[in-house]
Parts: C-alpha cells; sequence; structure tokens
C-alpha cells in the first residue's frame, strides 16, 4: 500500500494531513491520492510544456480556483505562477476580472477557462474555434482541456474532503 504524501495538495487544501476519519479514510485510498498528485504535476509542471508554458497553466489554475470561490488553491497555484517566472501580462491571467489585456491568444484562452470552468455544458465546438483562429494549436487545446478537466476534479475533491470533515 502507498503512504500518504505529506506534499500532497488535495490533502493540504482540505487539511486532512492531522489524524482523524478523513484521513483514515484517506490512508485507505493512498493510490489514488498519488495518482492525484501526479495528475496535478503532469498538469502544472510537464516536462514539456508545449506552446502552454508553466506560467499560463498556474495562471490559469489560479483562475478557475477562484472562479471556483476556493482561495487557499488559488494562493497554491499564485505560489507555482511566482515559482515560474512569469511576467506581468502572463500572472494577470490569474485574475478572473482581466480579459487578455488585448492579446488575442490570451484573451481566447481566458475565455475558453472561464466558460468551461462555470459553465461547461455551454461549451460547443464554435469555442473550440475561437482557440485555433486566436493560433492555439491542436496540441495546446488539448493540454488547454487537461488542466480544465483536472482543476474541476480537484477542486471538488477538496469541497468534499471539507465537507466530510466538517461533518466528522
Amino acid at each position: 500500500m502507498n503512504e500518504l504524501s505529506p506534499n500532497d495538495v488535495v490533502i493540504t487544501q482540505a487539511d486532512a494531513a492531522e489524524s482523524g476519519p478523513v484521513r483514515d479514510a484517506l490512508e485507505g485510498r493512498a493510490d489514488i491520492m498519488a495518482m492525484t498528485q501526479a495528475t496535478h504535476d503532469a498538469a502544472l509542471k510537464p516536462a514539456d510544456p508545449g506552446g502552454l508554458s508553466h506560467g499560463e497553466r498556474a495562471a490559469l489554475a489560479a483562475r478557475i480556483a477562484r472562479l471556483n470561490a476556493d482561495e487557499g488553491l488559488a494562493a497554491h497555484y499564485a505560489t507555482l505562477l511566482e515559482e515560474a517566472g512569469a511576467d506581468e501580462a502572463v500572472s494577470a491571467m490569474a485574475d478572473p476580472a482581466y480579459k487578455g489585456g488585448g492579446d488575442t491568444r490570451r484573451a481566447a484562452l481566458i475565455a475558453y477557462t472561464d466558460l468551461v470552468s462555470v459553465y461547461p455544458r455551454e461549451t460547443a465546438a464554435a469555442d473550440i474555434e475561437a482557440l485555433k483562429t486566436a493560433g492555439v494549436s491542436d496540441a495546446d487545446i488539448v493540454r488547454l482541456s487537461e488542466l480544465n478537466a483536472f482543476l474541476a476534479y480537484q477542486i471538488r475533491v477538496i469541497a468534499g474532503l471539507k465537507l466530510m470533515k466538517a461533518m466528522a
């Protein structure tokens, strides 16, 4: 059986590091938690980020966390953003009020991320075409979709663990 990592983002954000019923449940699923952390690392810090830089990934992740009212998780991603050494324009992407500052590609990444994060059922083929029109490659559209999917999962797992902890 795997052991829980002391650096696991989900466990840290759910405040489930201390012993108790939620921690016990997580220890029984250490393999799932390890895979979740590995997916976090692959989505945010892949060896080959392609055309979606580590800074852009962290900024969009912080944005998604904020759109989902999870400031603790947003702070985690803000730290990754800082570690990535992102410039001011990329860093601005973490703010849900920022819409791209006139940069077509950045605006398209933000519009797609916002839509998928808040209204996923409303996403249509035209939204993918808008990314392509803005110069986002097919491979980077897949990378962006993977990032959005992972954040949706991570946010819900954290929320569920917090609820479990509150009810324990």
